[in-house]
């Protein structure tokens, strides 16, 4: 960093007081500077936010907390519940640690959001961003956080030119998180930190000539910004091919399953799928998977799905029932009427698939 810590963080915080966004998640503008926002809300916000943008975050923040507007709402509240609320927005597991954590603080922590960072990495799927994250913003703890963007923004800063991603250098990176921290207003000195980098010294093509603390940034003072942090190493994401078996019962109801406690969308619902034999199902193979007679399967589309480190094709087939027999057990099934599909909570690629059958 060019210049003094106390220059650089004074500069952020005036740029940070003029220009942040209002987000629900924050106080409201206007508020006094030692204002926090609720411990509770800024927990939900920073399980939410994990890998996903702000903007598609917002709706889901104000939907979850109609739902759940209380710690002891959401640790009372039944996994499936929980689940239907985080529908869409993809990595369920945050879902499922956040119920924990609030199981966790109503049970050890007497209700109440632990203030620091060591007592909030206590809770289940709190790890040592979150846990600084909301010591910092919801309590003012001194307390430096890490992420993606704070990453990039001090690598800058320091023209550290080695992947962050490394452990010798992320280890770096958290000590000076840690020395760059005023001893006031850490809450917004840390969210300025990453209003910055979210918005102003992004992965590509940041906009060095509006930063406000450019004057600092020794990439910038070399003209190597561009190249900090050093690109990802592109990885080959295997391609894994399905088949979506959607079963047609009596008075429009369909056939749908539970998926393990374990794993990719654990506990989730789904319409029946198998993995894909390299051939089109037939009326057996249907039979086999489910226990029940059906007609010719009919492809009705194909849906598409990529996570971090691995990629889906979906083909998906509807076959009408040809008797009344009960689905077989391998694991939990249930006939539903399309209506009470509303009340599952159903991964990304399934819910396309429900776009296909109320299409038909």
């Amino acid at each position: 960093m060019i210049g003094s810590e106390k220059d650089f963080a004074r500069s952020l915080l005036k740029w940070y007081d003029r220009s942040r966004r209002d987000l629900p998640w924050r106080v409201a503008p206007g508020s006094p500077k030692d204002a926090c926002p609720h411990a509770y809300h800024v927990l939900v916000s920073e399980a939410m936010l994990q890998q996903t943008q702000v903007a598609t975050v917002i709706p889901y923040f104000h939907r979850f907390l109609e739902l759940f507007p209380t710690i002891g709402d959401l640790a009372s509240a039944d996994e499936q519940d929980v689940l239907r609320a985080w529908q869409g927005l993809g990595y369920y597991s945050r879902a499922r640690n956040l119920r924990r954590a609030a199981q966790a603080i109503v049970s050890d922590h007497g209700g109440r959001v632990p203030s620091t960072a060591d007592g909030l990495r206590s809770l289940p799927g709190v790890g040592a961003y979150t846990a600084g994250a909301v010591a910092s913003i919801a309590y003012n703890s001194h307390a430096p956080i890490v992420d993606g963007n704070v990453a990039r923004v001090i690598c800058r800063l320091d023209r550290i030119e080695t992947d962050p991603r490394e452990r010798q250098t992320l280890a770096t990176l958290w000590r000076r998180a840690e020395e760059i921290l005023p001893a006031k207003r850490t809450g917004d000195f840390n969210s300025s930190l990453m209003e910055l980098g979210a918005t102003v010294c992004t992965p590509r093509s940041p906009q060095c000539l509006i930063c406000p603390v450019s004057a600092h940034c020794g990439a910038f003072a070399a003209r190597v910004q561009d190249r900090i942090p050093p690109p990802r190493k592109a990885k080959q994401t295997p391609l894994l091919h399905r088949d979506v078996l959607c079963v047609r019962g009596e008075g429009d109801t369909w056939l749908i399953e539970q998926r393990p406690a374990t794993g990719r969308w654990a506990g989730m619902w789904q319409f029946v799928t198998v993995e894909r034999n390299g051939r089109r199902p037939s009326a057996k193979d249907v039979q086999t998977a489910t226990g029940i007679a059906v007609e010719k399967p009919m492809l009705i589309g194909k849906a598409d799905h990529a996570l971090t480190h691995r990629r889906y094709a979906f083909d998906v087939y509807v076959c009408a029932t040809r008797d009344a027999r009960e689905p077989a057990q391998e694991r939990p099934r249930k006939w539903v009427t399309r209506s009470e599909l509303d009340r599952f909570p159903l991964p990304r690629p399934h819910l396309k698939v429900l776009r296909m059958l109320e299409a038909l």
